[in-house]
């Protein structure tokens, strides 16, 4: 029902985003993609990139007025930094000398350099680390604000916030969703808890003296979705098989869980499978280990799902890595980066997240404009109510 292309490198002109299949009359002034730019951008312990781009989504089609037209919607994110490597990154032929001297042979451990070069027969690995970049997550994050200005029309809710950041992490009871949505927009390294955010920046620091990086968890809560979107019957149609794609397709995420995750590897089952009410005309479950996914789809509870990123691998120090020209083990090059981007990939995970979830919406209450869609959503809830 919904899907997305992304286009553009890291440096080069800018980035190119085209969100298919939303339906006609969704608000979406440029500023409510802006906002979750801007979020992305936010955190303690991100490079110099963030102190040059100011992200700001221009609007090329689709939308007419501020609303939605029912067409694919164009989206552009001019690089400000291109200026400093137009010479380098020009669609244009360029002189082939100062490309051979720009050249970069040694791969960095940890990125898609080498794989990269190999699979698709490049000799210099800028043409894989270009794209690789986790700049391209700005493109998704643009993409995830349209599906969110579709989602919040129906009253659905979405926060996100940093669980752990090398090794420092969150304990006791978990936060509520108020708590997620209120608190963590305000901490440099988007933690609820003020102290243990205290602690968080003080080791970025100290990674960043070292020349290190460091990786962490983040989790995203979304709150006010109806039971059954999503599907049992195909693999494929599973919401929280969708979800965990999507994140785990973000840079450096190496896991996924939903609700309990891999506590749920230890207990007994009847420690854990959260139990059936019916309260005030509607069926609940006494918790949420479940992470408000059951079977494939929404049960109706909030959803709750959470994902570990590695270090980043462009470190200050360099690791050693081999020249695919000469095969002399050397240190790799370093190409500027993040110490820490934690926080900016909980926003990425919100958006990412938005996305599938927007898709599963039409999926079940699929139409041509929003009043359609809505109609079909409000039948959908009145039904629930006779059951």
């Amino acid at each position: 029902m919904l899907r997305y292309l992304t286009a553009g490198e890291s440096h080069g002109e800018a980035l190119t985003i085209v969100v298919e299949g939303m339906p006609a009359h969704v608000p979406l002034p440029p500023e409510k993609v802006n906002f979750w730019l801007g979020q992305r951008m936010l955190g303690h312990g991100r490079g110099g990139r963030m102190k040059i781009e100011k992200d700001q989504v221009r609007i090329t089609g689709g939308v007419r007025n501020g609303e939605t037209l029912g067409g694919p919607v164009a989206m552009t994110i001019f690089n400000k930094d291109w200026a400093n490597w137009e010479r380098v990154m020009n669609a244009e032929k360029v002189d082939p000398k100062y490309l051979r001297s720009a050249r970069i042979s040694r791969p960095r451990p940890g990125h898609a350099d080498l794989a990269g070069s190999l699979k698709y027969d490049l000799k210099d690995i800028r043409n894989v680390l270009e794209r690789a970049s986790a700049r391209e997550t700005a493109s998704r994050t643009a993409a995830g604000a349209v599906a969110l200005s579709l989602l919040s029309e129906f009253g659905v809710r979405f926060a996100c916030h940093v669980v752990e950041i090398g090794g420092l992490r969150l304990k006791g009871a978990a936060p509520s969703f108020e708590q997620v949505a209120s608190r963590a927009p305000k901490s440099p390294v988007r933690c609820v808890d003020g102290a243990l955010s205290a602690r968080m920046v003080r080791k970025i620091d100290i990674s960043k003296s070292r020349g290190d990086s460091l990786g962490g968890s983040f989790e995203v809560r979304v709150k006010g979705l109806p039971p059954g979107l999503g599907s049992f019957v195909q693999w494929d149609r599973k919401l929280d098989g969708r979800l965990a794609r999507a994140l785990m397709s973000i840079q450096s995420v190496k896991a996924v869980e939903v609700g309990l995750g891999t506590g749920y590897a230890s207990p007994f089952g009847s420690e854990v499978h959260d139990e059936i009410l019916y309260r005030r005309g509607a069926y609940r479950h006494a918790s949420n280990h479940a992470g408000g996914i059951e079977g494939g789809m929404t049960n109706g509870e909030e959803v709750v799902l959470r994902a570990s990123m590695k270090p980043i691998p462009t470190l200050f120090k360099p690791l050693a890595t081999v020249d695919m020209d000469t095969k002399k083990r050397l240190k790799a090059r370093y190409e500027r980066s993040d110490t820490c981007s934690v926080p900016a990939a909980a926003v990425i995970g919100l958006c990412v997240s938005a996305f599938e979830i927007a898709d599963a919406f039409l999926e079940k209450f699929g139409g041509d404009s929003l009043g359609e869609v809505r109609r079909n959503h409000d039948a959908y809830l009145g039904y629930l109510k006779t059951r």
